[in-house]
């Protein structure tokens, strides 16, 4: 049974969304209760996946009994493992908080939103775990659909950001067939440890060349890296709820690695040193990401438009780390710190943001005079998430931060220092005026329907913000306190870099 696991943790969010799709629609009820079996059941598989490879390293499974490279490839390595926790764990926080929220936002889409939930899901963890080329692509897709279908859910202009999603994500994974085809003309497979064999061969090859730039440009407008960031904002900012918790946090997250895993173990480190080395202009893109994306911020009024540019400067800082990561003896250990950390810490923050939307349907931070004593837990989640986004110590930002800082002045990257210093500023601009408006803002100045008592979210909503909240500074501990450096170790070894931090 043990070796079925990879297989499972696709195929248990899918057929979970057959089950909703024909059940939910007679009692909406049911819907809910499949979603979290089916969840759980990824959860589980995850941690027996992670397992796995730290008891025994990676494996691999072969769909069907098919041979690779004629059959699609599952593979489970060190960072497929990390990525399948991570992500199942997100899902199942955010489908536990979407229950009241989607009663509230979407009660005739009930059983809709749960079906697309969990096709969504399904996507993610493929991306994750497949090791085929065109089947990431199809998987890709299935990512993408049914997150335009969940951000079209939503009311006033959220069809008219879904339908920019969909044309500006659509130029994105053409991007991406356009590259994989050239793979295939090149090599005459799409398996990715058979092309990681056949490329050196290749690698003066113009097609080959050509098939990564291409590759590239198609995942930097999936994960909004800037200036190909124009449909996030509104993405973030007019989706329900809970489709705003979840594409900032897992799907984000997923593109991000998909692009890791095709950049170093597909066309590898020395194709990225001798052939194409184009990281330097990576660095400077991702460079003016960070310092746009805060600007962009610090002139939202919006809550969740504010963190939606935050994130476009936070994607900044993953690919600095991945642009550093040939140059620096952490390797990847920075990119895949700060993928575990802003997935938490943003997760936080739009659980705390979206709940007071939920509660007093707020969203101008300049209206939320009094919020920290009418909603004191959700205002708290927000503090820790803003707090260790910010870099106190011992929270995860500051670690993230001082771990890039070290590979920047190892990389003789000086400006990147200074653009890490110039971005915490700015960070503490626009989260410190939602902090004093919250706290400091006297009573009367209060817009706040009902009495002077507390009012809090339910529970279900309230509890995985602040769980998050307290990750953001447990993870914190648990990387300084170096339990992680081993795992670490093995995944800059897995792609050829830096040994342990």
């Amino acid at each position: 049974m043990l070796h079925q696991f990879p297989a499972i943790i696709v195929v248990a969010p899918l057929i979970a969304s057959i089950f909703i799709f024909f059940f939910g629609w007679r009692n909406k009820q049911l819907a809910f209760p499949l979603a979290m079996g089916g969840l759980s059941v990824c959860v589980v598989s995850a941690a027996v996946a992670l397992d796995s490879v730290l008891r025994y390293g990676p494996t691999q499974y072969q769909l069907g009994g098919w041979q690779p490279p004629w059959g699609i490839e599952f593979r489970v390595d060190h960072l497929t493992a990390f990525m399948l926790a991570l992500v199942s764990l997100l899902g199942w926080l955010a489908a536990v908080y979407a229950k009241k929220s989607v009663e509230q936002e979407l009660p005739e889409k009930i059983s809709l939103f749960w079906t697309l939930y969990m096709l969504l899901i399904t996507g993610l963890l493929g991306i994750i775990i497949t090791g085929d080329m065109f089947n990431l692509f199809v998987l890709l897709e299935v990512a993408s659909l049914s997150g335009y279908a969940l951000v079209a859910s939503g009311r006033d202009k959220a069809p008219f950001a879904s339908l920019r999603y969909l044309i500006i994500g659509t130029i994105g994974a053409s991007f991406y067939l356009i590259g994989i085809g050239y793979l295939y003309v090149a090599t005459g497979s799409l398996n990715m440890e058979d092309l990681r064999m056949l490329l050196p061969d290749l690698y003066g090859s113009r097609v080959v060349q050509t098939a990564f730039v291409f590759i590239f440009i198609g995942f930097a407008i999936k994960i909004a890296l800037f200036p190909l960031h124009s449909w996030q904002p509104d993405a973030y900012t007019y989706a329900p709820s809970a489709v705003s918790v979840i594409i900032s946090t897992a799907v984000a997250k997923t593109f991000v690695y998909a692009l890791i895993r095709i950049i170093f173990s597909v066309f590898t480190l020395g194709f990225i040193k001798e052939i194409l080395p184009v990281f330097g202009i990576i660095c400077w893109a991702a460079a003016v990401a960070i310092i746009i994306g805060s600007i962009f911020a610090i002139n939202q009024y919006n809550l969740k438009r504010m963190l939606a540019y935050s994130s476009i400067a936070n994607v900044g800082y993953i690919i600095l780390a991945v642009g550093l990561a040939p140059s620096s003896s952490l390797g990847l250990t920075p990119a895949v710190m700060h993928i575990l950390n802003h997935a938490v810490i943003k997760g936080c923050m739009f659980m705390a943001a979206c709940g007071f939307i939920y509660r007093y349907n707020l969203w101008d931070i300049r209206q939320f005079a009094g919020l920290g004593r009418r909603m004191p837990y959700t205002s708290l989640a927000m503090i820790l998430a803003a707090l260790a986004m910010i870099g106190m110590p011992p929270g995860v930002g500051f670690v993230t931060k001082w771990y890039l800082i070290r590979a920047a002045l190892e990389a003789r990257g000086y400006v990147f220092v200074a653009v890490i210093f110039a971005s915490t500023l700015l960070m503490i601009v626009y989260f410190w005026r939602v902090i004093e408006i919250m706290y400091i803002r006297t009573e009367k100045e209060a817009i706040l329907p009902g009495g002077g008592g507390v009012n809090e979210i339910p529970a279900s909503m309230l509890v995985p913000g602040l769980f998050l909240g307290v990750l953001s500074f447990v993870f914190g501990i648990v990387w300084i306190s170096g339990t992680l450096h081993p795992f670490l170790g093995a995944i800059n070894t897995g792609f050829g870099l830096g040994g342990t931090p």
